[in-house]
């Protein structure tokens, strides 16, 4: 390879996929909803995602749903400890470590 021109195509390039496969766009807006309520809430928190991160599970959970990411578990995602809104409204009820005899 020299200087000042693209490299060969032959020589040293090698394609590989994304590491969690593809993440088609979505061309309906099936989950605009939630991504508009995440980019809210990022722009009141001046871009901290901590007080968002509700927000973001909700919209992977409705891209999941709607076949426009792969299912992956919550703790893949970093999102296992946080609830969103599908696990406030139901009866799901979650550990206190306060609740918990000392040892």
């Amino acid at each position: 390879m020299s200087f000042g021109r693209p490299p060969s195509i032959s020589g040293g390039f090698s394609n590989s996929a994304p590491d969690r496969g593809s993440f088609p766009l979505d061309h309906y807006g099936e989950c605009k909803q939630y991504m508009q309520s995440y980019l809210d809430c990022l722009r009141k928190n001046t871009n901290n995602s901590t007080p968002c991160r509700h927000l973001n599970k909700d919209y992977l959970e409705c891209r999941m749903a709607r076949g426009l990411m792969d299912r992956d578990d919550w703790r893949n995602l970093g999102l296992n400890e946080v609830r969103g809104a599908a696990e406030s409204s139901s009866s799901v009820v979650k550990d206190n470590p306060k609740d918990k005899p000392n040892v």
